[in-house]
């Protein structure tokens, strides 16, 4: 292990050298990708630097205790020492975690797609339940998100559409994918019967244009006029647009903005993350053998986690956490469960490192 972080601080002090190269800031693409390199070494360097410097303290502090024939000194020797050995085995576990293998996507920025599943308008309302519960999260970790798409229906939310970004926001939101089940009474139920409903979520990472760009001719464009539900803000002109990837038939449509310009940009960004999340997932999925026993995030179609409301119980269903706090995790408490999903996946790693 030290032999890594030996080589992780040698590297650290080349990034460091080639950022000082005042030429850097005329190649933006190598000045992002070496800023973006060094700034994802900076706590394995620091975090070793204490480590190293805790552990010159436990030495002294040994030394003292040998060597020190005043006795008030030698019980805080043998104070600095228990500290120092407690220190340095929590900071070893620590610098563990660090050396892990990084997902090369964990930086990156996501898009959010929430669509309604199986249950009718209690599905479509638990959208917009989620929907908001997100946002809530987004904004007690100061993260920026902003809304894409959204189709209402009659009570709550048929599908929606976000981008959000923020440092490491596919780290902590990658583990959302998949089918969410909510368990409680609909308001219309006059009989008190729990009923179920689901709602598929997909979070996809944001490709930068340096590592991944739509080929326009495999892009067909249709445009077409918008529908509504009729009255003066009908749009009446051929604004909806629709996209489709030929090698993939992907299908994207937006009608949102009276702007035909404004509708193919965001198909069109729609449409790119869709593209490149299939292809990380394909790359994922040939190394499924070596990624046994990691929390899922590719499988749209398992199902992850049950909200039952008359229990006020959330349980993800992975990794086999049950939590009763459900009215505060769905107003954007979220942080236990995001950090549960983050130490296991991190236990299995560490898991799998010791096994090799």
């Amino acid at each position: 292990m030290f032999d890594k972080l030996e080589a992780v601080v040698i590297r650290h002090q080349e990034l460091t050298q080639k950022l000082a190269d005042p030429t850097i800031y005329d190649r933006q693409a190598e000045f992002k990708k070496i800023s973006s390199e060094r700034s994802a070494l900076e706590p394995i360097v620091n975090t070793f630097k204490e480590y190293k410097d805790t552990k010159q303290n436990v030495v002294d502090a040994k030394d003292m205790l040998v060597n020190e024939s005043d006795p008030e000194l030698k019980e805080m020797a043998r104070e600095e020492l228990n500290l120092g050995e407690a220190k340095l085995t929590e900071l070893e576990e620590h610098l563990k975690v660090l050396l892990l293998p990084k997902d090369p996507l964990d930086d990156k920025d996501v898009m959010i797609e929430i669509r309604a599943g199986a249950g009718g308008n209690e599905a479509s309302i638990f959208v917009a339940d989620v929907l908001r519960m997100y946002q809530n999260y987004f904004k007690e970790v100061g993260f920026k998100f902003e809304m894409i798409s959204v189709s209402e229906s009659d009570e709550g939310i048929k599908e929606v559409i976000i981008t959000v970004k923020g440092e490491q926001v596919y780290s902590r939101m990658k583990y959302e994918s998949g089918v969410h089940r909510v368990q409680r009474v609909p308001k219309t139920e006059s009989q008190g019967r729990v009923h179920t409903s689901t709602i598929t979520v997909a979070v996809l990472p944001e490709a930068d244009d340096v590592e991944f760009e739509l080929n326009m001719n495999d892009v067909r464009v249709d445009v077409y006029r918008a529908g509504g539900n009729g009255g003066q803000s009908v749009n009446t002109t051929d604004s909806a647009v629709r996209v489709t990837h030929l090698p993939t038939n992907t299908v994207v449509a937006i009608q949102d903005e009276k702007s035909q310009i404004k509708n193919k940009a965001k198909a069109l960004k729609i449409l790119s993350a869709r593209i490149y999340d299939k292809m990380v997932r394909e790359a994922q999925e040939k190394e499924a053998a070596e990624r046994k026993g990691m929390v899922g995030t590719g499988d749209r179609s398992e199902r992850i986690r049950t909200y039952n409301f008359p229990q006020g119980r959330l349980t993800d269903h992975r990794i086999g956490l049950t939590l009763y706090s459900l009215d505060k995790i769905i107003e954007g408490d979220m942080g236990a469960v995001v950090e549960a999903l983050i130490t296991h996946n991190q236990a299995m790693l560490l898991q799998g490192e010791s096994e090799a």
